[in-house]
């Protein structure tokens, strides 16, 4: 499939649907951070994403088992050892990821500094446009 098939309406969900998972940071951080440490705990895990809650890493976690990108390991332990890491579909994405997160620290500082241009542009047309004030009626 190549993006010259986007004009298939079963292409167009398909990719909607596989971006609808991996797309959100937390999936991508989820599986960046398997695919560089392997095998991990649930804590380790979290620890190693800064700014993901509990609540939120236990869903991102959930949804990737349920699409059949990670595994989730329960050791019958006291107390309970939980492990999760990647499946083979789930590895296949190391290779998209890691150009992401290359291609991201390689280029942020243009685009911040892009946002910069832009957001000053944008105070300045907006400085120059006179304000409507609306009145109520009553």
């Amino acid at each position: 499939m190549s993006l010259t098939d986007t004009s298939k309406s079963a292409n167009c969900s398909a990719m909607s649907d596989v971006l609808n998972r991996i797309g959100d940071k937390w999936s991508v951080m989820v599986v960046g951070i398997l695919s560089y440490s392997g095998t991990i705990r649930f804590n380790e895990l979290k620890r190693s994403i800064n700014g993901v809650s509990q609540r939120m890493l236990t869903l991102t976690l959930r949804n990737l088992e349920r699409d059949g990108l990670v595994t989730r390991t329960i050791y019958p332990e006291v107390p309970p050892r939980v492990e999760y890491g990647l499946t083979e579909l789930g590895k296949t994405l190391t290779g998209p990821i890691s150009e992401l997160w290359d291609w991201s620290a390689q280029h942020h500082a243009t685009i911040i500094d892009a946002r910069t241009i832009y957001d000053a542009r944008q105070s300045a047309v907006t400085a120059e446009t006179p304000r409507k004030i609306a009145y109520a009626r009553g």
